[in-house]
């Protein structure tokens, strides 16, 4: 077994079966490694913490859940979907100890379906985050989050970060966040991701949708724009994230997605482990 992988989640209790779904197809399709979960959280009781570190032990997986102050954002605009908690990632320099020097961050509504390792030993080329770009067909919404935004790059997904923590102690402030925050409340529809954009897309590096941050919704433009290579076969052999984006969640009775019959089947066998 080689080093283990730090991983980082930032949620409420209201995610954590869905986290569960996620670490459980994460052990399945990596069942040499161990990882390193930090959970940031705000208010998470010990009973279910305890209840998931005993599962999450089972699965390769040592816990440290690390409970934030209210203070930090408490002033910064949330959504019903997007908690407070979503801020914490971004933060993750002030808040991870010293000795950890890389994590990747992945959002609870995601299977893991092979290997994460190559991303974890990604050059980051000086870059403080990598990340994936939901371009859709013609990409027409870069043109319009560059000007809201004010950016000149893609417009990244914050779904799934590879993160040198080390560089984002240097660049990442806070204070920056917090002016932004100030500074464009009104205009942020997906708040956090829309900071990270903002203020960090020039120390971002872009890697593959496909392989590193699939967006379920949009698997009929990856067949189209590829029609002899991202099909269903390519995907169980090349994709590692698959992100169930907006809703329907592949857990509500109302999801009928190509994927959602995959998440359904991670979920009961999770069931049977537990």
């Amino acid at each position: 077994m080689s080093e283990n992988i730090n991983l980082l989640v930032t949620l409420d209790e209201n995610y954590l079966p869905y986290l569960k779904v996620m670490l459980f197809s994460l052990h399945q399709n990596n069942l040499d490694q161990h990882f390193d979960l930090w959970l940031f959280h705000e208010k998470i009781d010990s009973q279910q913490l305890t209840q998931l570190s005993l599962l999450v032990e089972r699965l390769a997986v040592t816990l440290h859940a690390v409970q934030i102050s209210g203070q930090l954002f408490k002033n910064a605009p949330t959504v019903e979907r997007y908690p407070r908690e979503m801020y914490f990632r971004l933060a993750c320099g002030n808040l991870l100890p010293q000795n950890v020097k890389r994590v990747i961050y992945l959002d609870p509504d995601i299977l893991v379906i092979n290997s994460v390792r190559p991303l974890w030993e990604l050059d980051l080329q000086g870059n403080v985050f990598a990340a994936a770009v939901h371009a859709g067909l013609t990409n027409i919404a870069k043109s319009i989050n560059n000007i809201r935004l004010q950016t000149t790059k893609s417009y990244f997904n914050s779904g799934v970060l590879l993160i040198d923590v080390e560089r984002a102690r240097k660049i990442v402030k806070l204070e920056d966040i917090y002016q932004t925050i100030r500074k464009y409340g009104d205009y942020l529809l997906l708040p956090d991701q829309d900071v990270m954009n903002h203020l960090y897309s020039h120390v971002t590096l872009e890697i593959p949708e496909e392989i590193w941050n699939y967006d379920t919704r949009q698997s009929n433009i990856y067949f189209t724009r590829h029609v002899d290579t991202f099909n269903m076969r390519w995907v169980a052999q090349n994709t590692v994230f698959l992100h169930f984006c907006g809703k329907p969640k592949p857990w509500s009775t109302r999801n009928n997605s190509r994927f959602g019959f995959l998440y359904l089947h991670y979920q009961q066998l999770l069931q049977k482990f537990e």
